[in-house]
Order: C-alpha cells, then sequence, then structure tokens
C-alpha cells in the first residue's frame, strides 16, 4: 500500500525533532554572522557622473536624429573608459599598484535610458581609494574624449565624494544572514524528515498498529519489578496464617 503522510504526522516530526531544526537554524546563521563580519573584506562603492554632448547646443537646433546619434554613442564612450587609454593614465596619475585587468574589473559604467549622462563606478576595499580612481578616471576621460572622437564638451556632474561612516556594499551580513536562516531551517526540517524516515525502531503501539495494518483491541500494561515483589511477599503470608 502506498504510504501517506498526513498534515498531523508533519506536525509531529516536527515537534518530535524541534531542538535538532532549532540547532540547525542557529548554527547556520552564526556561520553567516561569523563569516560575514569576521572573514569577508568589506568592498566600498565611489560613483561620479559625466555629461557628453556637443558644444554650443544652446547657439543651434539639435534634431531628433542628432540626440538618437549622441545616445547610440553612449555605449562606445563606456567602452573607451574601460580602455587601456583610459585606464593606464588612472594607474600612472595615481601610482596604483592594481593591474590594468584588475581595475577593469572593478569599474561599471552605466547609463540611464534615453540619457546623455554616464555613471562612472568604482568599488575598492579602501573608500578613499575608490573615490580617487572614479574621479581620475573621469578626469583622464574629459581630457582624451576630445582626441579619440568628435566631442568637445564633456563635462563632470557630479564627483565622487568621500562620506564619513559609509557603508560598504558588500557583505551584507543581516541578507546574509537572512538567507543562511532559511537554509538552516529548510535543512534542518530535511534532516529531520530523514530521520523519522529511516528510523524503522518499534516504540510505541501507534508504531505496531501501522506495521501490521491492524487496529488495537487492547494493551496489557507492564508489571513493575516491585510490584510483583510484594505480590509474592502477600502469598507466603496468607499461606503461613493459613497453616
Amino acid at each position: 500500500m502506498e504510504e501517506t503522510i498526513s498534515l498531523h504526522d508533519i506536525f509531529k516530526t516536527i515537534r518530535k525533532r524541534l531542538l535538532l531544526i532549532i540547532s540547525t537554524f542557529i548554527l547556520a546563521v552564526s556561520i553567516a554572522g561569523g563569516v560575514s563580519y569576521f572573514l569577508l573584506t568589506p568592498v566600498y562603492e565611489a560613483s561620479t557622473q559625466i555629461l557628453i554632448s556637443q558644444k554650443d547646443v544652446e547657439n543651434k537646433q539639435f534634431i531628433q536624429q542628432d540626440v538618437q546619434t549622441n545616445l547610440q554613442l553612449i555605449n562606445t564612450y563606456s567602452v573607451i573608459i574601460k580602455s587601456p587609454v583610459i585606464l593606464t593614465k588612472v594607474v600612472d596619475n595615481l601610482n596604483l599598484n592594481d593591474s590594468l585587468e584588475v581595475l577593469n574589473k572593478n569599474i561599471n559604467v552605466s547609463s540611464e535610458q534615453d540619457s546623455q549622462v554616464i555613471n562612472v563606478s568604482v568599488q575598492n576595499t579602501n573608500l578613499k581609494e575608490a573615490v580617487e580612481i572614479a574621479n581620475t578616471t573621469a578626469e583622464v576621460f574629459q581630457e582624451e574624449i576630445p582626441k579619440l572622437m568628435n566631442v568637445d564638451n564633456v563635462k563632470i556632474l557630479s564627483p565622487a565624494v568621500e562620506i564619513k561612516n559609509s557603508k560598504p556594499i558588500r557583505p551584507n551580513p543581516i541578507l546574509n544572514m537572512a538567507i543562511a536562516a532559511l537554509i538552516g531551517l529548510m535543512i534542518g526540517v530535511g534532516i529531520a524528515f530523514l530521520i523519522e524516515y529511516l528510523d524503522k525502531t518499534i516504540k510505541t503501539e501507534q508504531d505496531i498498529s501501522e506495521i501490521v495494518e491492524l487496529q488495537i483491541l487492547g494493551l496489557i500494561s507492564p508489571i513493575s519489578q516491585k510490584k510483583s515483589k510484594k505480590k509474592k511477599k502477600n502469598k507466603k503470608k496468607k499461606g503461613e496464617l493459613d497453616v
């Protein structure tokens, strides 16, 4: 016959293995918190914005086609910002120990939809260094882009600034601990049901009823040794009195 698990059986198993589930939950949260706070290196992020447009826009009429052309060039500008032409000068100006590959990986260039504004974000384990790299990258790009393309108006809208008590973008201990709590709870419940499934020992009369698939008609209570000894003594006393 197929085995079915009722809602009562589920709650019974959880209640029976509650200590195991709680222990797994606490262990997972503790490990995640310990790793996040003590083992992982904090990473900070600094950002700057660059506006790229044609010079003297106020003195000439811009048609829609020109705007679309500039927007399509945003991807080209993003590639140029992360190219060796720009990053080599950034490394030289700041005397960085990082290679161009590492610096390229730590710089993220993005743009808002239908906008000529480019966001340059830099991630680094040192907040001050991240700010310096972001600002220097924007400055070098501002100097070099007129030589590379027909662009003569590049403005830095908002340079990166170092904010005191700034929180790192990662790791996020609270998020890590929340995820670990969920995973620990799932693992604890899974182990509890696995142990219950593998446990074939007979502990109660209900276990016997489930195995033989028959109802229990009656129970024979166990007689303790103390009671049996008392009964024997009582019988001996009665026998002596009869004599």
